[in-house]
């Protein structure tokens, strides 16, 4: 038995400008043997020749070769979803214009987060009666879902569009951008770019969960969300090199972060050794980003420049101070640890 699989688009007329919709098709199966082609049909025109077959298309004879085509239509799908998509393939940044696109946004953020902390935790949460403990829980399961599921996306959406967008060599461009004007900080990178920057603003919400929790605060943590926002208001402002590897490695590691949020917040708690592997899998991110940076300076130096170094050395200098701040809280936990293991014993 022979079974067609088929992923069809059509063009407006014109495939050399490669703008491509959902068409509908006619699948042409041989009986003898497991070929599939597939005919095109546009509004107003009559199908066009078998030859001009979809190369997504696929035939499966019996089972275990379903999933080749049906991964070829959702990869499809998530490349028009996530890089395609009118919204995220004409964004453009535009200072004073887009959200968020001004100095006085990242700032007023920032200060207002601190400000918000500050007030919070010495004058407004000691007056009040703490929240019912299933309250919070679904407070904060509904909070880490969006997250897990934001960061999730933003990492696939932007791997997508560093793949369809990066001229040759392809290898090099996610790490060093054209100088002087030649990158514009426009299209789907730089749209989930935005995305990210805005997540971090939506981000703030953990802190109001740990003071709502009556948990205690870190340095690191109120550090970490205050200067985010100025990092990656500079990642567009400056149009800087290296920023979708940055973003694609820090969304991925956000979504085992917030998986394992997630996880708590439902009452699934993870292993002693896996809680401290989320710790160390942020500490490898920027020991990541370091050696990166390596590959981007050695670009920068030896094949004509790279855009937006100021950006960059904001960003190098708030990843080391990270690293030593994860540094001295991971020696710190594992150490208390071992020491109320020490105690049990």
């Amino acid at each position: 038995m022979t079974a067609c699989f088929t992923l069809l688009v059509f063009s407006d007329g014109d495939d050399s400008f490669g703008h491509w919709h959902w068409g509908s098709s006619r699948p042409i199966c041989s009986p003898s043997r497991a070929t599939c082609h597939a005919e095109y049909h546009t509004p107003g025109e009559q199908a066009r020749s078998p030859s001009r077959s979809v190369s997504a298309a696929g035939c499966a004879t019996g089972t275990g070769s379903e999933s080749r085509p049906m991964a070829a239509l959702l990869l499809s799908r998530a490349r028009w979803l996530l890089v395609e998509h009118p919204a995220v393939a004409s964004f453009r940044w535009q200072p004073g214009r887009t959200l968020g696109a001004t100095p006085s946004f990242a700032a007023a953020v920032t200060c207002g987060y601190l400000a918000a902390v500050l007030v919070l935790h010495r004058l407004v949460l000691p007056r009040l009666p703490p929240l019912p403990p299933r309250a919070l829980r679904l407070a904060s399961a509904a909070h880490n879902t969006v997250l897990l599921a934001l960061s999730a996306t933003m990492a696939a959406g932007c791997a997508l569009s560093t793949a369809a967008a990066a001229p040759p060599p392809r290898w090099a461009w996610p790490f060093c951008f054209p100088p002087g004007g030649a990158t514009e900080a426009s299209g789907p990178v730089f749209f989930w770019a935005h995305v990210f920057y805005l997540s971090k603003v939506y981000e703030l919400g953990d802190t109001l969960l740990i003071l709502l929790g009556r948990r205690p605060l870190t340095l690191l943590h109120v550090y970490h969300h205050a200067v985010v926002i100025a990092m990656c208001y500079l990642w567009l402002a400056t149009r800087q090199s290296l920023m979708p590897i940055a973003l694609v490695t820090n969304a991925g590691v956000h979504v085992v972060m917030y998986s394992y949020y997630l996880c708590c917040s439902v009452g699934l708690r993870w292993p002693r050794r896996l809680k401290r592997a989320v710790t160390e899998l942020q500490i490898v991110q920027f020991l990541f980003s370091f050696t990166a940076s390596v590959v981007m300076l050695w670009l920068h130096f030896t094949a004509g420049g790279c855009e937006g170094m100021a950006g960059w050395v904001f960003n190098a200098v708030f990843n080391a101070s990270l690293l030593a701040l994860f540094l001295d809280f991971h020696g710190a936990a594992y150490k208390a640890a071992k020491g109320n293991k020490g105690k049990a014993e």
